[in-house]
C-alpha cells in the first residue's frame, strides 16, 4: 500500500492532494503565502493528512508542480542578472527577444567563441571579463553565460563559469547546459530567464521540503517539468527554467488520469493565467520549438501549451476606443480587493466606504498597494527612488492615491511590482464573482463596492461604463466567457492541420470567427466551434466554462477534482531524462561527434554514431536513476540527414536523442 502525495503551489492557491491505489482519498486548497510558501503548502498537506487520517510516516513519494516560474515570466517578474555574452556582436542582443528578456538588466560582452564546428574563432579574453566583473555596477542575483557556438564546443562557457564563482560567488546558468540547439541569442535568451527564476524556485523547493521534513515526511520528493515528466527537486534547483510549464503540464497528466479522455483539448484557468494544450491519443502534444510563455519563445523542451494571461485574478481594465469602449482582462495578475480587504480589513474597507461617498471618482480608486514579505536579505538594484517607496510601504496596505507623492514614483512602483517586492490590489474577475453569486470566499461586501467604483468610469460618449456593480460584474464574467473562448480557439487554430490560408494567431480574432462564435444569424448563418470535447480545470472552471462550452459548441468536461488536478498530476507521471547530441561532418571522411564535453573526431561513420548514441544513453540512463527512476527504460531516436552528390549519399549531419524513462522509486 503506497501513499502518494500530490502538491501544486500556483499563483494564488497552493493545492494538495493524496492518492492510495489509483484512487484519490483527499484533497484540499490553501492560499499560496508568498512571504513564507512553507505556510501555504504546509496548510494544504496538513489538511489533506487530517481528511484522510494518514500518518506523514506512511506516505511513499512526494511530489510538487508549480505555476511560479510560468506567472513571473507572463507577468515579467523576477530577480535582476547579468548576461555574459562571449563572442557575439551588439546586435545579437537584439534578436530572439533577447533585449526584451533582459529588460534592462547588464551585459558584458567580451570576445571568443567558436565556429560552427567547434574550432576556436580566438580565446576568450579572461582578463576583461574580470575587470568588467570587478566594475559591474549595482548587485545581481546570478548570471547567464553564452558563448557562440557552445553546443558545439562549451569551453568558453565553462571558463566563463569558472571565474564567476571564483570571483562573485553566485549562482551561473550556462546556455549548453538548457539545450543542445543552435541558435546563440535565443539560447541566451532561456540561460537569462532560467537565472532570474533559481531564487525563486530554490525558495519552493526549499521551503517544501523544509516543511515536509518536519511534519514527518522523509519520502523522496519530485519536481514536475514542463513537458509532464518527474526530476529530482535537486536538479529542478540548478535548473529552474525546466518548470516553466510545470503546473499546466501536470494538469494535462492529471487530466488524462482523471477523465481517461484520449482526444481533447484540456483548459486549466488559475488565478495568473488560462493554459491550453491538446490532448492526442492520450499524450500532450509536445512544442518542437520550445516552451513559449509570456511572450518568450524559450529552448526548454515542454508540453506545446498556449499561456495567456487570464486568470481569475486578471486586472479588470475600462476599454475607451470609440463610444462604447469595453472591457480588458490581464495580462498582470493583482490581488483582489476582495481578498486584501480580509486581509488588510483596517486600511481597505474604510478607504472603499470613503470613495464611494464621494462625488467624484478618484483616478486611483478601489486600487491599493500591498507588500509582498520575504524572508532572508534585503532586495538589491534599487534606485534610492524605488527604496523610499518600497520602505514606505512596509508592512501594511496603502491607498495607492495616498501612496504615491508624484508622477516619478509610478515608474519606481511600477519596477517594485516588476520585481515581486509589492503588489497591485485592484478589481477582477474574483471581485465580479462574490458580487454575482458565484464565490463567496472573501469579502463580498468590499468586491461590491470595487465594483461600483470601477462602473463609474466613462466611456468615449462620457456615459458610465455599467449602471450598476451587478450590471458590472455580469459584464466583466461575460468577457471571461469572450476571452476564454478566444484562447480555446486560437489554440485549436494553432493544432490544426488545415491552411485557412490566414495566420493562425490572426484566426481566432478575426471578426468571421467572433461573429461564428456568437452563432450569427442573418441572411448569412455563420458557426464557429470545436470539434473536440474541452476538459475544463482549475477551481472556477464549473463557474466559467459552461457559457464557453455553450459558445464554442462543444461538451465540456468538469471532473471531480478539476480544482486539484494540477496537484494529482504532480504525482501520477514518470521520471523521463533526455540527453542529445550531434555529429557533424568536418571533412570527407570524417566525423565530429559534439560530446557535452567538447568535440571529437571520428574516421568511421558507424562508430561516430556507435560512441555518441552509447554516451548519450549513459548520461540519461545515470540522470534518471539519480533522480530516483526505477525500471528504467530507454529508447533513441536518430535523425541522419545525408545530401545526394553526383549519385552518391554523402552524410551532412545527425542528431540523436536519448530518452530514459521509469518510475519514480517510493520509500518503503
Amino acid at each position: 500500500m503506497a501513499f502518494l502525495l500530490g502538491v501544486d503551489t500556483g499563483g494564488t492557491y497552493t493545492d494538495a492532494a493524496l492518492i492510495e491505489d489509483d484512487t484519490v482519498i483527499a484533497s484540499a486548497k490553501s492560499l499560496t503565502t508568498r512571504h513564507d510558501l512553507a505556510q501555504g503548502v504546509g496548510a494544504a498537506v496538513q489538511a489533506v493528512l487530517d481528511q484522510s487520517k494518514v500518518a506523514p510516516a506512511d506516505i511513499s513519494l512526494s511530489s510538487l508542480s508549480t505555476t511560479l516560474a510560468t506567472n513571473a515570466l507572463v507577468e515579467g517578474q523576477g530577480a535582476r542578472v547579468c548576461l555574459i555574452f562571449v563572442g557575439f556582436s551588439a546586435k545579437d542582443i537584439a534578436r530572439q527577444g533577447l533585449d526584451e528578456a533582459l529588460g534592462g538588466d547588464p551585459v558584458i560582452s567580451i570576445a571568443g567563441g567558436h565556429t560552427h564546428s567547434g574550432s576556436e574563432v580566438q580565446p576568450m579574453d579572461e582578463a576583461a571579463l574580470r575587470d568588467a566583473l570587478a566594475a559591474l555596477e549595482g548587485d545581481v542575483s546570478g548570471f547567464a553565460v553564452a558563448s557562440q557556438f557552445a553546443t558545439r564546443n562549451p569551453e568558453h562557457e565553462v571558463k566563463a563559469r569558472d571565474i564567476i564563482r571564483e570571483t562573485m560567488g553566485a549562482p551561473v546558468t550556462c546556455s549548453h547546459e538548457l539545450s543542445a540547439k543552435l541558435g546563440g541569442p535565443k539560447r541566451a535568451m532561456t540561460a537569462v530567464l532560467n537565472a532570474r527564476l533559481i531564487g525563486m524556485i530554490d525558495h519552493l523547493i526549499g521551503a517544501t521540503e523544509d516543511h515536509l521534513h518536519s511534519i514527518g515526511i522523509t519520502a523522496p520528493m519530485m519536481v514536475v517539468r514542463g513537458d509532464g515528466a518527474l526530476i529530482s527537486a535537486e536538479m529542478a534547483r540548478e535548473r529552474p527554467i525546466e518548470t516553466i510549464l510545470s503546473g499546466p503540464a501536470a494538469s494535462i497528466v492529471g487530466a488524462r488520469w482523471l477523465t481517461d479522455e484520449t482526444d481533447a483539448l484540456v483548459s486549466d484557468i488559475g488565478g495568473t493565467t488560462t493554459d491550453v494544450a491538446v490532448l492526442r491519443d492520450g499524450r500532450p502534444m509536445i512544442d518542437p520549438q520550445g516552451a513559449r510563455v509570456g511572450g518568450f519563445r524559450t529552448m526548454v523542451e515542454a508540453v506545446a501549451m498556449r499561456t495567456s494571461g487570464l486568470g481569475g485574478d486578471s486586472e479588470v481594465h475600462a476599454a475607451r476606443d470609440g463610444l462604447q469602449g469595453g472591457l480588458r482582462l490581464g495580462p498582470r495578475r493583482v490581488l483582489p480587493v476582495s481578498l486584501a480587504a480580509q486581509q488588510f480589513p483596517e486600511v481597505v474597507l474604510p478607504a472603499l466606504e470613503r470613495q464611494v461617498r464621494a462625488d467624484r471618482l478618484g483616478e486611483f480608486d478601489a486600487r491599493f498597494v500591498v507588500p509582498i514579505r520575504h524572508s532572508g536579505h534585503a532586495p538589491t538594484g534599487l534606485s534610492e527612488r524605488e527604496t523610499r517607496v518600497l520602505q514606505r510601504v512596509g508592512d501594511q496596505a496603502w491607498e495607492m492615491g495616498k501612496l504615491l507623492t508624484n508622477r516619478m514614483e509610478s515608474a519606481a512602483l511600477k519596477t517594485l511590482v516588476a520585481r515581486g517586492l509589492v503588489m497591485i490590489s485592484a478589481v477582477t474577475p474574483s471581485d465580479a464573482a462574490h458580487v454575482t453569486g458565484i464565490l463567496n470566499s472573501w469579502d463580498a461586501d468590499a468586491a461590491l463596492a470595487a465594483l461600483d467604483l470601477f462602473s463609474r468610469q466613462r466611456n468615449g460618449a462620457g456615459h458610465r461604463i455599467a449602471a450598476t456593480a451587478q450590471e458590472m460584474a455580469k459584464a466583466v464574467i461575460d468577457q471571461v466567457t469572450a476571452q476564454t473562448s478566444e484562447t480555446l480557439l486560437d489554440a485549436a487554430f494553432a493544432e490544426d492541420d488545415t491552411d485557412f490560408g490566414v495566420p493562425s494567431d490572426d484566426l481566432a480574432k478575426h471578426i468571421l470567427s467572433r461573429r461564428g462564435m456568437a452563432h450569427h444569424r442573418g441572411l448569412v448563418a455563420i458557426d464557429v466551434g470545436l470539434n473536440l470535447p474541452v476538459i475544463g480545470l482549475g477551481a472556477s472552471a464549473p463557474s466559467y466554462y459552461g457559457a464557453v462550452g455553450e459558445r464554442l459548441s462543444t461538451r465540456m468536461i468538469l471532473p471531480k477534482y478539476a480544482g486539484v488536478a494540477n496537484a494529482i498530476g504532480a504525482v501520477v507521471g514518470q521520471i523521463s531524462m533526455r540527453k542529445s547530441g550531434q555529429i557533424t561532418s568536418a571533412g570527407e571522411g570524417r566525423f565530429r561527434v559534439h560530446f557535452l564535453d567538447g568535440p571529437k573526431d571520428y574516421n568511421d561513420q558507424n562508430v561516430a554514431l556507435s560512441e555518441l548514441e552509447a554516451h548519450l544513453s549513459d548520461t540519461a540512463k545515470a540522470d534518471a536513476i539519480s533522480s530516483g527512476a526505477e525500471g528504467i527504460r530507454l529508447r533513441v531516436e536518430k535523425d541522419i540527414r545525408t545530401a545526394n552528390i553526383e549519385g552518391k549519399d554523402v552524410f551532412v549531419e545527425a542528431d540523436i536523442t536519448a530518452i530514459a524513462s521509469g518510475r519514480p522509486r517510493i520509500a518503503d
